[in-house]
C-alpha cells in the first residue's frame, strides 16, 4: 500500500459504489480471508461458507496443498500461451480422461467457455450428419429451467427471462423439453437436431437432478438418431455428489462433458472432455483460448485432484451426506409450513422453500451461514468437499434456528 501523504483510503463498499459495475445486488458484506469452511468479514465476523464460491472453493479455503502448489508454480512459470506444450496441462488432460474414459480434453477458463466449445462441437457434429452443409443439421435440445451461462449461446441455451431479457436477438436452434420427461425431448427431435444438452443436476434452476431412466433415455434416443449427447457438469462435477462426475450415478457415458467451478479449487479453469467418437471434429484452427490451461491454473487443478484422491474425498461426501440429508429432511418435516422439499445429492442440495428465498438468505447471513438462492424459491447448500461432519450440523442448527425465529 503507498504511503504517499495524497493518497486517500476509502472503504471497500465506497470503492464498490464509485467504480464497480452494479450487475450484482450484493449485501453490504466485505470478505477478506478464509480458512477451510469459514470466512471471516471486514469486521471480524466469522461465518460458515456454504456458498463456496457457488461450486467453486471444493475444497475450502486456503487449503495447504493447494495453497503451496499455486505458490511454487507462480515462482517457475505462470504462462506461455497455446502455441507451446507444458507439462502441467498434458498430466491434467491425463488424468480427466482417467476418470471420463478414453477422448480429448480442451482447456478454458470458466464455464462458459466450455459450454461455448460445447455447442461449437454440436453444430460440428451436425454439418458432418449432413454432409458437410452448414446451417442444415444445427438443432440443440435442451432442458426448461437450464442454466448454461451467460454468453450469447449459453444464454440462448438458457430458457429464463431473466437471463435472456435485453439481449436478443439470441443465437437460433434452441429447443426445450421437460427434464425427466423423455418424450417431450423425443418429440422435438427432427431431421435439424445434432445433438442433446442438459445440466446433469440443474444447479441455477433449482438443484434439479435429471433422473438415471431419465439420462439413459436420453442416451438410447442420441444412439438412436446419431445425435450428441453432451452433459453439462459445470457446477455438479469434481466430486460434488460423492461421483467425479454426477452422470456416474446413472451409469451413463455422455459424448462430452463440460467442467468448471471446483476443477480449480478456487483458481478459474474451465476444461471440456470429448469422447473418441467426437474428438477429431475439432481440427487446428477451429477453436482457441489464450488464457485456457496454463501452467498455473493447470497446477491448481492437479492440486484439487491430489486432494480429493489423497484425502478420499469422493467417500466422504457419500458417506457426511447421508447423515447430513437424513438431518435436512427431519427439518423440512419440523417446519412443513416453510420447507416444502429437500433434493439433490451429495453436497449440492436444494431446500425448496414456500416462499421467497431472499428473506431466509439474509437471516441466515446475519446467523453465520453464507448460502446462495436458486431459481424456484429454492436456498442451495454447496458445503466444501472436506466439510466435516460438525460442520454439516452446524449448518442445520443454524437452519432451524433461522425457521424458529420465522414461525
Amino acid at each position: 500500500m503507498s504511503n504517499r501523504p495524497d493518497v486517500v483510503r476509502t472503504s471497500t463498499a465506497d470503492l464498490y459504489d464509485a467504480h464497480v459495475l452494479k450487475n450484482y445486488g450484493r449485501p453490504a458484506l466485505t470478505l477478506t480471508r478464509g480458512s477451510g469452511s469459514w470466512v471471516w468479514d471486514d469486521q471480524g465476523g466469522k461465518y460458515l461458507d456454504f456458498t463456496s464460491g457457488i461450486a467453486v472453493s471444493a475444497l475450502g479455503h486456503c487449503h495447504p496443498h493447494w495453497v503451496a502448489s499455486v505458490q511454487h508454480q507462480a515462482g517457475e512459470l505462470i504462462h506461455v500461451s497455446n502455441l507451446f506444450r507444458n507439462p502441467n496441462q498434458g498430466e491434467l488432460a491425463r488424468r480427466l480422461v482417467g476418470y471420463a474414459g478414453p477422448g480429448r480434453v480442451f482447456f478454458c477458463n470458466s464455464g462458459a467457455e466450455a459450454n461455448e466449445g460445447l455447442l461449437k462441437l454440436a453444430r460440428l457434429h451436425g454439418a458432418t450428419k449432413a454432409g458437410g452443409q452448414e446451417g442444415v443439421c444445427y438443432k440443440v435440445i435442451c432442458a426448461k429451467s437450464a442454466f448454461h451461462g451467460r454468453t450469447f449461446g449459453g444464454m440462448s441455451a438458457t430458457p429464463q427471462e431473466k437471463i435472456q431479457k435485453g439481449f436478443r436477438p439470441l443465437v437460433p436452434g434452441f429447443a426445450f423439453g421437460e427434464l425427466n420427461n423423455l418424450a417431450s425431448f423425443e418429440a422435438l427431435i427432427d431431421d435439424q437436431t445434432a445433438a442433446i444438452f442438459v445440466e446433469t443436476i440443474q444447479g441455477e434452476g433449482g438443484v434439479n437432478p435429471a433422473t438415471p431412466e431419465f439420462l439413459l433415455g436420453l442416451r438410447k434416443l442420441c444412439n438412436d438418431h446419431n445425435l450428441l449427447l453432451i452433459l453439462d457438469e459445470v457446477q455438479c462435477g469434481i466430486g460434488r455428489t460423492g461421483k467425479f462426475y454426477a452422470f456416474e450415478h446413472a451409469g451413463v457415458r455422455p459424448d462430452a462433458i463440460g467442467m468448471a467451478k471446483g476443477l480449480g479449487g478456487g483458481f478459474p479453469i474451465g476444461a471440456i472432455w470429448i469422447g473418441e467418437k467426437a474428438a477429431e471434429l475439432f481440427q487446428p484452427g477451429m477453436h482457441g483460448t489464450t488464457f485456457g490451461g496454463t501452467p498455473l491454473a493447470c497446477a491448481a487443478g492437479l492440486a484439487v485432484l491430489d486432494i480429493i484422491e489423497r484425502e478420499n474425498l469422493l467417500a466422504h461426501v457419500t458417506k457426511a451426506s447421508v447423515v447430513w440429508h437424513a438431518a435436512l429432511q427431519t427439518l423440512a418435516k419440523e417446519f412443513p409450513a416453510q420447507v416444502l422439499g429437500v433434493r439433490g445429492l451429495g453436497f449440492m442440495v436444494g431446500l425448496q422453500l414456500a416462499s421467497d428465498p431472499a428473506a431466509y438468505v439474509a437471516a441466515l447471513r446475519e446467523a453465520g451461514l453464507l448460502v446462495p438462492s436458486a431459481g424456484g424459491n429454492v436456498i442451495r447448500l454447496l458445503p466444501p468437499l472436506n466439510a466435516t461432519a460438525d460442520e454439516l450440523a452446524r449448518s442445520v442448527a443454524i437452519l432451524r434456528a433461522v425457521f424458529v425465529a420465522k414461525s
